[in-house]
Formats: structure tokens, C-alpha cells, sequence
């Protein structure tokens, strides 16, 4: 099992309804294939650094998980389909971003607290 982070940005004219809606998909999908969850993050509404489907801003949000190969495709191919998505991003992380993951879950638990 390889560890892997996704970034996606759902459009800004979604509701607060739709966004979790949206989200709890993915997560489902990765969840029924046998997927890891580390960490899921809620970003929360940014500025794009250019226009995207004439929209200025996305509500971004990040998983890190770990789960097989095989199962990144057909869940990118989940994003493509959806069309709350505007923009997506899978990286598989080696140890070095492992290790920089761990921190910065640690360093947002702590100013939560």
C-alpha cells in the first residue's frame, strides 16, 4: 500500500449541504476500496491564483491516505465526473513527505487545541 495525498477544490457557489455531500462521496469511495484514511483537511474558501471556469476562488480540501495503486485512477476518474470539482491533485508521498505530513498534522492538531 503506497501513501498518497489528494488536494481538490469544489466550486464556491456550492452550498454547505453539497460541499459534505461531495466530500463524504470521495471519502466512501476510497474507504470502500480497501483505503487507509490519515487525514482529511478542510481548507476552508481560498483565492485561485487564476480563473478557473470563471470562478476566482474553490473550497479546497486535502486527503492523505493510504491505499493500492490500482485504485488512483478510477478515483480520479471519480473526480473527472463530478461536476463540484473543479481542480484535483494526487501525489504518492515518499518518506520525506511522510515524515513533513506528520508534522504539519501535528503543528495544526496543536493550534487547534
Amino acid at each position: 500500500m503506497n501513501h498518497y495525498e489528494t488536494v481538490f477544490i469544489l466550486n464556491p457557489v456550492l452550498s454547505e449541504v453539497q460541499i459534505k455531500e461531495a466530500v463524504q462521496k470521495f471519502d466512501d469511495y476510497l474507504v470502500s476500496k480497501g483505503a487507509e484514511m490519515i487525514s482529511k483537511e478542510d481548507w476552508g474558501l481560498k483565492k485561485l491564483a487564476y480563473a478557473i471556469q470563471n470562478k476566482k476562488s474553490g473550497f479546497y480540501h486535502l486527503f492523505e491516505y493510504k491505499v493500492s495503486g490500482e485504485t488512483i485512477t478510477p478515483f480520479e476518474l471519480e473526480f473527472r465526473r463530478d461536476d463540484s470539482v473543479m481542480r484535483y491533485l494526487t501525489v504518492r508521498l515518499d518518506k520525506h513527505a511522510i515524515a513533513w505530513a506528520e508534522k504539519r498534522r501535528l503543528r495544526n492538531n496543536a493550534s487547534k487545541k
